[in-house]
């Protein structure tokens, strides 16, 4: 065994007493970012390129500060966004939400669909949108001003590796609840990721202290902002556009109650993630 694989092994180990949740996968992640390498080129590094910067990197990570913050980055599903203190690193329960809403588009059929994403943070579900569905416009709306300096940055990147797409984001400076008023009835999908955990809940401690509490606490029942996505998107949206609207696991129920109370909604439904959790709803205007 390589002497970097060796130290990945002992790496992983400590991250499993500091009660990381994916120890080999983050050690590994962190020694492809030291080392400048990709994960599977790991075998690749000679025992004098050991870089102990590695286990510096190891250290923060088990003081349960977010990888993302210790690369500077995220993968989101093609996209790689620049992510630090004061955003939401994006989740990969967040990627299904978004497959659904890259789907739902491609099946319109429309040659230049319009959609906004409510509370985009980093800009990654904005940003996949426009780079995977041809010709879509996304309108992309962030209240907080150090999340949306994270999505500029993102959005600008994108302009120059893929300039149409990076063009059809827009980004908007705006409360969820009220912004885009000049859209009102002509917006074929509206998406969010909003904050959804009630006050006082219990959170890993990458959540707790790292995430801003913006993105995450929503009221004593954790659907305050959802009630507010709802109210947008039957707004914003045209007649028979959808929306989609991520929350936690054990909200699903009071999420399609949420839409079947406030009427005007049809086909509401529950969908789950990749590990059988209820992850999101949709419905139809």
């Amino acid at each position: 065994m390589s002497l970097l694989l060796d130290e990945i092994r002992r790496a992983a180990a400590r991250l499993a007493e500091a009660e990381v949740d994916s120890p080999r996968a983050d050690a590994e992640q962190l020694a492809a970012y030291v080392h400048e390498v990709g994960r599977g080129e790991l075998h690749m590094v000679p025992d004098d390129a050991f870089d102990v910067r590695f286990w510096a990197a190891v250290d923060r990570r088990a003081a349960r500060e977010p990888l993302q913050h210790i690369t500077g980055e995220a993968h989101f599903r093609y996209l790689e966004l620049s992510i630090g203190p004061g955003v939401f690193a994006p989740r990969p329960e967040t990627e299904v939400v978004t497959g659904w809403a890259i789907d739902w588009l491609r099946e319109t059929g429309a040659t230049a669909p319009v959609a906004a994403d409510l509370g985009t943070g980093s800009a990654a579900i904005a940003l996949s949108i426009a780079l995977e569905v041809p010709g879509a416009v996304v309108h992309a709306v962030e209240a907080d001003p150090l999340a949306l300096s994270f999505a500029e940055r993102n959005v600008a990147a994108y302009r120059d590796r893929e300039p149409s797409a990076g063009r059809r984001v827009r980004l908007t400076s705006a409360d969820l609840a009220t912004a885009l008023r000049g859209l009102d009835g002509t917006v074929d999908l509206v998406v969010s990721n909003p904050p959804y955990i009630p006050l006082g809940s219990s959170v890993p401690p990458e959540v707790a202290e790292y995430d801003p509490p913006s993105a995450l606490w929503s009221g004593a029942d954790g659907l305050d902002a959802i009630r507010a996505v709802q109210a947008a998107a039957r707004r914003l949206l045209r007649p028979g556009g959808a929306v989609a609207v991520e929350h936690g696991a054990p909200q699903g129920e009071a999420v399609r109650q949420v839409f079947a109370s406030a009427g005007r909604w049809r086909h509401i439904t529950q969908h789950q993630d990749l590990a059988g959790r209820d992850r999101f709803v949709t419905a139809v205007r």
